[in-house]
């Protein structure tokens, strides 16, 4: 009798274990952001260079975004407007020097690259954030800038630090100017988001001084202390963007990535256990009152570090981030540019393992929603192997952008009308765009989902997603099937914040 209860013990914990285990295999999210940054200033990723034309550029963004598609990506985050300059047509700026080595000069009659950028993202089924520099209006003292440029015509709106010229945050009428210019994009784009990095007040540099100290004394705002009067201007800009792009378009989302640390535990209690620079202190940027305001849509902070940098291990930022959201998302940037970069700080950046480690650990974090790479070009140079692990792994299957229910929490209708053909070129799927929903919307985009027979259908399986498109597109050939095959087809409609329909089917057909 003991024997036969030993043997039930052990039976039963097995049996619980292999529940267990089985419970514990995580398929790939259905959501989560996949963004990286494809950079503009001094041609780090796109244009590769200066001066090639139209057809050269359109080639090669379009390489750009074929390469990220195939790793799973599902945003770019397409630096614009890197000096105070234009990477699009309907500016109020020259257009931008790293284009065609001149300022002001155009690339082409008739092409604007925002616009075919946000095209051909879209199609791809993938948002375009459009990035600008808020304040830096030069990269170095030498940058030889037009005659037209906001800098001669109007230098009494700039500093200069560390050789270049930067906008002065406590003047009332550059807030004023940067707002304007980022709502003529989103007035004039069909862009997802808005998007700044983490340049605010300049990094520090030795035997440097910010020459503001008139600016204090002219617009104090009620401050005694110029370090608290810096840290309001760059809120009052944070704020002000938000309020105006939302004004507008409230489906576009607006983010923030600062440098990973806000503020040290030695600094403020409610900081993080790091020991390292920080936005509040160097930069004055006080990150964390901007999530906590709803000031942002999302934060995308820094965090290039490996889990085993003493002063600052990721496990430590990731956690520490993560009981900082505040209900609103969070997405972890990545240094896919240090990885396999020899280091003396951090040997670690040389274990190719590093950031699929740091991936899995963000989605074991569930106030953690995705990640941004930075930055494009080194994801198929130096980070190869990341970008292997991308594709036959982390991101195998495709995803939509989480969900923004502050900003709109309705789901579209089911997209009409269903049909699938099996013909010679592969099976055509047809369909009408779905009624209104309570919010006016129809659909802005489409999920087609297949199955093979007798596969359960099961629309939150990511591996069952066909095509995503973020265009007002009702028609599909579906050529990657096997003769003499049934499959079961759905669709789902998506709205601009990418809630999803019911679907409509689903349909089967049998392939000829």
């Amino acid at each position: 009798m003991v024997k036969n209860t030993t043997y039930l013990i052990l039976f039963l914990l097995s049996f619980s274990s292999s529940i267990l285990a089985q419970s514990s295999i995580k398929i790939d999210p259905k959501r989560e952001f996949r963004g990286v940054w494809v950079a503009s200033v001094a041609n780090i990723d796109w244009p590769s260079k200066r001066g090639l034309s139209a057809d050269q550029q359109k080639q090669e963004f379009i390489g750009i975004l074929e390469q990220h598609k195939q790793s799973g990506m599902n945003a770019i985050m397409l630096q614009i407007r890197p000096t105070a300059d234009a990477l699009y047509a309907k500016s109020r700026e020259l257009w931008s020097h790293w284009l065609m080595g001149q300022q002001g000069l155009a690339p082409a009659e008739g092409y604007d690259p925002l616009e075919f950028a946000i095209k051909e993202a879209h199609s791809r089924g993938m948002e375009l954030h459009a990035w600008f520099n808020p304040y830096r209006a030069t990269m170095t003292a030498a940058q030889v800038t037009s005659p037209e440029h906001i800098t001669k015509k109007q230098p009494e709106l700039f500093y200069t630090y560390g050789g270049q010229k930067l906008f002065n945050p406590g003047l009332p009428e550059v807030r004023a100017y940067i707002v304007q210019v980022i709502l003529d994009v989103v007035k004039g784009y069909d862009i997802d988001g808005v998007h700044f990095d983490d340049y605010f007040y300049p990094y520090r540099i030795a035997g440097q001084t910010i020459n503001d100290a008139a600016t204090f004394a002219k617009y104090p705002n009620g401050f005694t202390k110029i370090d608290d009067w810096r840290r309001n201007n760059v809120d009052m800009l944070v704020k002000m963007v938000n309020d105006s792009v939302h004004y507008y378009k409230k489906y576009v989302k607006f983010g923030v990535s600062p440098f990973g640390i806000w503020r040290n535990l030695r600094e403020d209690t409610l900081g993080s256990k790091t020991n390292g620079l920080s936005n509040y202190g160097e930069l004055y940027a006080d990150s964390r009152k901007w999530i906590k305001e709803g000031w942002v849509d999302y934060i995308n902070p820094q965090i290039y570090f490996t889990f085993k940098r003493a002063a600052a291990p990721f496990g430590t930022l990731l956690e520490w981030w993560g009981n900082n959201t505040f209900g609103r998302h969070l997405y972890i940037g990545q240094a896919a540019y240090l990885v396999k970069v020899p280091s003396k700080v951090d040997a670690t950046w040389m274990n190719l393992t590093e950031i699929p480690t740091q991936i899995r650990a963000i989605r074991a974090n569930n106030r953690a929603q995705g990640s941004v790479f930075f930055s494009s070009k080194s994801l198929s140079t130096n980070a190869k192997s990341l970008t292997d692990s991308l594709r036959n792994d982390l991101y195998k299957y495709p995803a939509l952008p989480p969900q923004m229910p502050w900003l709109d929490d309705i789901a579209p209708n089911s997209p009409q009308h269903l049909t699938a053909d099996a013909m010679n070129d592969g099976v055509h799927i047809k369909w009408g765009k779905p009624l209104k929903a309570e919010d006016g919307e129809t659909a802005s985009g489409y999920v087609i989902y297949r199955f093979e027979e007798g596969e359960k259908i099961n629309v939150l399986n990511a591996k069952n997603i066909l095509k995503i498109s973020f265009e007002d597109f009702t028609f599909y050939i579906d050529t990657k099937v096997e003769k003499g095959k049934r499959y079961n087809y759905l669709v789902t409609a998506l709205d601009r914040l990418k809630n999803e329909s019911e679907p409509s089917g689903p349909i089967g057909v049998q392939t000829k």
